[in-house]
């Protein structure tokens, strides 16, 4: 016997519109609010927008605009009520009495987009840790009841209240977690020094979801990474190995996506995932080049950079998507920068010779003369950077190669020169 379909919970968005002083216009906003409703598995029932100079204290929009979400809630069935800005324990509770339904803000719903994605140990501990950390300071509208007493000899008194222990067990539970976040990172910074035995440069993928990092990634590398037109389709980092076409090898990181407005305590919360930002060599800042708002995510994702202190990393602008449709240009940026279409392949010849470009920039130009039965070391050359000039003459290499410092180091050691 099949079970009819469960029809998607109906919701609707609010937004607040404060004219020039928002990065994102409100229906911009409201937009990808709407976007990242599907990507939980809601139906967007309907949407109201309210203008403001000065948020309410008390609802964020005002009692008459409130009234007009609730009527509307009513007529579409909804059964909840999500606000593009983060609401206030106050608000948030103020608003649920007046519209009598469940009311979410933008930060609960990535929230909830983040525990749906996360896959490994360390995604599952981070987004625990943001989830408490946003459920901290509103325990106050889960708990009205008064002190329960305790009962024996040496317990009579006041007690604590619910609100105590559950606040109590929180930040238990939050200094555990930063436990074993502190030992995850321990672990990658392990896996980190052992790739730097054989220091291949590290190339992160930075860029606002759903630019098309995972499909870049694949394209790349053939990870097999899901790539979805979904936001926040990735939340784990994958690392592959990169072959550059004129000889070398780096490893190409995938990241999680950045957004407008992202949850307070993120960065805090991920940055065991983002530190491979900041450890990277060079960043592809994936954009989608056919968006609308394209300078504008881009400037959140500079705010993001700036904020896990990655904004010094050198960078290539990659203008994804450039085989939709449109005759927008993309924005005028200062360094490198290309235009490609990861799905079908155009321009990807030009990004890898920018990246080995790039690359070549930090490397040291090393000469050296290997005896042919020291062919390991000349391996470890072409492995770890570019042999740009090889002859041999009297079982003897001479090599010219671009490579890592650190490389040059280890070969000459081994030569004893």
């Amino acid at each position: 016997m099949q079970t009819a379909p469960q029809s998607r919970e109906i919701v609707v968005l609010v937004a607040v519109d404060r004219g020039r002083d928002a990065l994102l216009s409100a229906q911009e906003s409201l937009a990808e609010l709407a976007s990242l409703s599907r990507t939980a598995g809601l139906e967007v029932g309907g949407e109201v927008v309210q203008a403001v100079r000065k948020l309410h204290p008390g609802t964020m929009i005002g009692s008459g605009k409130v009234e007009e979400v609730r009527r509307l809630a009513q007529d579409l069935g909804a059964q909840t009520v999500i606000f593009d800005d983060e609401l206030s324990p106050a608000q948030q509770r103020n608003l649920e009495k007046m519209l009598a339904t469940k009311v979410i803000d933008r930060t609960q719903l990535i929230l909830d987009i983040f525990a749906q994605r996360a896959t490994s140990q360390a995604g599952k501990l981070q987004v625990e840790l943001a989830q408490l950390q946003y459920l901290m300071p509103r325990l106050t509208r889960q708990w009205a009841h008064l002190s329960r007493l305790g009962g024996g000899v040496g317990t009579r008194g006041p007690g604590e209240t619910q609100l105590e222990v559950d606040r109590r067990r929180v930040r238990e539970r939050i200094a555990m977690l930063r436990r074993r976040l502190e030992e995850v990172s321990r672990t990658r910074e392990l896996h980190r020094a052992k790739r730097e035995r054989v220091p291949y440069p590290t190339v992160a993928l930075v860029g606002y979801t759903n630019s098309g990092k995972s499909t870049l990634m694949n394209t790349l590398t053939a990870a097999g990474v899901v790539a979805e037109d979904k936001l926040f389709a990735t939340l784990d980092p994958t690392v592959r190995v990169l072959a550059l076409p004129e000889g070398g090898e780096v490893l190409l990181v995938d990241t999680v996506g950045f957004i407008h407005k992202l949850p307070h305590g993120f960065v805090d919360a991920f940055k065991s995932t983002l530190e491979e930002v900041g450890n990277a060599a060079l960043l592809l800042h994936v954009v989608d080049g056919r968006h609308p708002q394209a300078s504008e995510h881009m400037r959140v994702v500079e705010r993001v950079l700036e904020e896990i202190g990655a904004g010094a990393v050198p960078r290539i602008t990659v203008f994804n998507k450039m085989d939709l449709p449109g005759d927008g240009r993309p924005p005028q940026v200062s360094g490198p920068s290309c235009c490609i279409s990861a799905r079908s392949g155009e321009g990807i010849s030009g990004l890898l010779g920018e990246i080995a470009a790039q690359i070549d920039t930090r490397q040291e130009t090393f000469h050296a003369r290997i005896p042919v039965s020291r062919g390991d070391l000349l391996a470890i050359l072409r492995r770890s950077g570019r042999v740009t000039e090889e002859s041999l003459c009297d079982d003897v290499f001479e090599v010219t190669a671009l490579v890592p410092p650190a490389i040059a180091g280890r070969v000459r050691k081994a030569l004893g020169a």
